[in-house]
């Protein structure tokens, strides 16, 4: 069963609210970043991103003093008072709107436990370069700054608990630039507090919706800290993962569309003459997005196709079956349209063999829309490809089966706001605070 956790959340002054809070690190280049630091210097990509407060642009990130910087710029914020602690442990209601629908969620932290046994699951791999990034920002801040996105099915207990404190005043009401309404209510009560630690104690699984490499960081700096004290009590704060849960009857996902830098040696006229052997192609007058599981978009030469796969192509396609084949359990990672479409049309065709390294292929979150693969293709690209998104059914499936979907499966939206809730790794009454100021400096 879970444990989820209220915490001291530092987050925050009243009014700074709009201000301080800022996407993802990892959903905005370096050049965005910059511009949004330049439009407002409280923005969390500040700390987030720190390579922004250096007047070199082409520097190298992952040098000392970035992370160093991060560390000291949010120890100023706290000394100064624009991120107050709480004074207990609470428990938090964040709640994001977009185009009308919410989505409601309990801002806590979860057990490092968990996670490795396997209570807290996941649906990718962490890339090394980026969890190491992300464990130098936690070691400089001693603090996780980003909440990992986390989503469960839904329990009536949870909600009632947040049905009844929304009702109270917001901590903080705002619409980000992008058009997103944010509102954050705390649940301080003892009986209401309880409430909700009692309630997902009866959820069995919690599955990484978003930030698996954030997510990793944190159990990983968990783990170096228990190594050099290993007379630790478990309630330290380094073991608990800063997060956001939502019930999966709330949650919205976006397609992960694909752009691929060159056709592998082909003409165009060939490289359709290869697809037409599985797809049946259809041209379309304007951009198409897939409508259904199964379909997808493709765009060539400024001309948009739909493809649908020939009936007599079977799934077994692209990879030779077994005799065994029939006898096994299916495989929900085979029938993902990203897994299709990296089958049948990226490896065979276009050559791409491993998503995760080949420099060839890039990712364009739905976000951002079909415009935005019209714009790659003129830009650096040769071909783009649209798909329909990933459910959370399928998410759960593929966790549930202890499998991992290929990169960029899924696009959350709206995106959970860094700084609103920091997760300090230290606390006046550990007696272990400085244990990460001792790794840092080693």
């Amino acid at each position: 069963m879970a444990e989820v956790r209220p915490f001291r959340a530092w987050r925050p002054a009243q009014g700074l609210a709009e201000r301080i809070a800022a996407l993802p690190y990892d959903v905005v280049n370096g050049k965005e970043a910059r511009e949004e630091t330049r439009r407002e210097p409280f923005s969390f990509l500040a700390v987030d991103r720190p390579e922004t407060q250096f007047e070199e642009e082409n520097m190298d990130v992952t040098e000392d003093r970035v992370y160093e910087r991060a560390g000291t710029l949010l120890r100023q914020w706290m000394k100064e008072g624009s991120l107050q602690q709480e004074a207990e442990p609470c428990y938090y209601i964040y709640e994001l709107e977009r185009q009308g629908r919410v989505q409601t969620g309990i801002a806590a932290c979860v057990s490092v436990d968990d996670y490795l046994n396997g209570v807290i699951r996941r649906h990718e791999n962490t890339r090394s370069d980026k969890e190491e990034d992300r464990t130098r920002h936690v070691r400089a801040c001693e603090a996780q700054t980003g909440p990992v996105f986390l989503a469960y099915r839904a329990a009536k207990a949870v909600t009632s608990v947040t049905e009844r404190c929304r009702r109270e005043a917001c901590l903080y009401d705002f619409a980000s630039p992008d058009g997103i309404s944010h509102r954050v209510w705390r649940i301080g009560r003892k009986e209401d507090i309880r409430a909700v630690h009692e309630a997902f104690e009866k959820v069995e699984r919690l599955y990484i919706a978003d930030g698996h490499h954030r997510c990793a960081s944190a159990v990983r700096v968990a783990q170096e800290c228990r190594r050099r004290c290993p007379d630790y009590t478990g309630e330290e704060p380094f073991n608990f993962i800063l997060s956001v849960l939502f019930p999966d009857d709330q949650l919205t996902i976006l397609e992960y569309n694909r752009v691929i830098r060159d056709l592998n040696g082909l003409t165009p006229q060939e490289f359709l003459r290869k697809i037409e052997e599985i797809f049946e192609i259809t041209p379309e007058e304007g951009p198409y997005r897939p409508e259904r599981k199964g379909r997808f978009g493709l765009y060539l030469q400024k001309k948009w196709y739909r493809l649908v796969r020939k009936p007599e192509i079977g799934e077994q396609y692209g990879k030779a079956g077994t005799a065994g084949d029939s006898l096994r359990k299916p495989d929900p990672v085979r029938k993902l349209d990203v897994a299709v479409l990296q089958r049948m049309i990226l490896e065979p065709v276009l050559g791409i063999t491993d998503p995760r390294t080949d420099e060839r292929i890039d990712f364009v979150g739905g976000i951002r829309g079909l415009k935005e693969l019209e714009r790659r293709c003129e830009q650096d690209c040769a071909v783009a490809f649209s798909l329909y998104p990933t459910s959370i059914g399928e998410l759960f499936s593929v966790a549930d089966a202890g499998l991992l979907m290929p990169p960029k499966s899924t696009w959350f939206e709206p995106k959970l706001r860094s700084g609103l809730f920091i997760h300090s790794l230290k606390d006046e009454e550990d007696v272990h605070a400085d244990i990460l100021h001792h790794m840092e400096k080693e």
